[in-house]
């Protein structure tokens, strides 16, 4: 599983790369988890506002942090 962070490096996308090792952790999964900051393959994926969750190529979320809790349900 490939988990990417979009984001130029803010404080809302740290927060939802640190959610995201957080709910990996809570439910013993592996993933690369990846920062995208660069604005050029950020814009690829078509999304209105960062931070944006990714999984596996699929824009999952964009414009939120989500809390561990909503996380593991993508990790399933």
């Amino acid at each position: 599983m490939k988990i990417e962070i979009l984001g130029i490096g803010c404080p809302k996308c740290k927060m939802l790369y640190e959610n995201v090792q957080a709910a990996l952790e809570e439910t013993g999964k592996e993933a690369e988890v990846v920062k995208v900051e660069d604005l050029a393959k950020i814009t690829e994926y078509a999304i209105m506002a960062t931070p944006a969750l990714v999984i596996d190529g699929e824009v999952k979320s964009a414009g939120r942090i989500l809390p561990p809790e909503e996380l593991k349900v993508f990790l399933k």
